[in-house]
């Protein structure tokens, strides 16, 4: 998965990218070329355990958080693997919903 946020009003060059960094174990997300924000997982064959995700405190507040943690969903439904959201943002966006019941460990 890659997304890409144009700029806002207040910085029309500011571009967010968020991908799946499967050698790093994470998908990140970067304004113009510098990392702002991860979600990090750790893997034991095909269970994902989503570790931490964060987002710089300046970049709060535009759903990059969200955004990380449903890179590594797609990822993780692409590899066929399950998810276990150790990380309490991840388990608050993820447990109970219908939408990711299929990923769920």
């Amino acid at each position: 998965m890659q997304y890409t946020e144009k700029g806002t009003e207040n910085n029309s060059k500011e571009q967010i990218i968020i991908v799946f960094e499967e050698d790093r174990n994470r998908s990140a997300a970067y304004c113009n070329g510098e990392q702002v924000g991860a979600c990090e997982i750790g893997i034991s064959e095909n269970v994902w355990t989503i570790t931490h995700t964060g987002v710089r405190s300046e970049y709060g507040g535009r759903g990059i958080a969200k955004k990380l943690v449903l890179c590594v969903i797609e990822a993780a439904r692409a590899k066929k693997a399950k998810l276990v959201p150790l990380c309490s943002y991840a388990d608050k966006l993820m447990t109970g919903k219908e939408e990711f019941r299929d990923v769920l460990h």
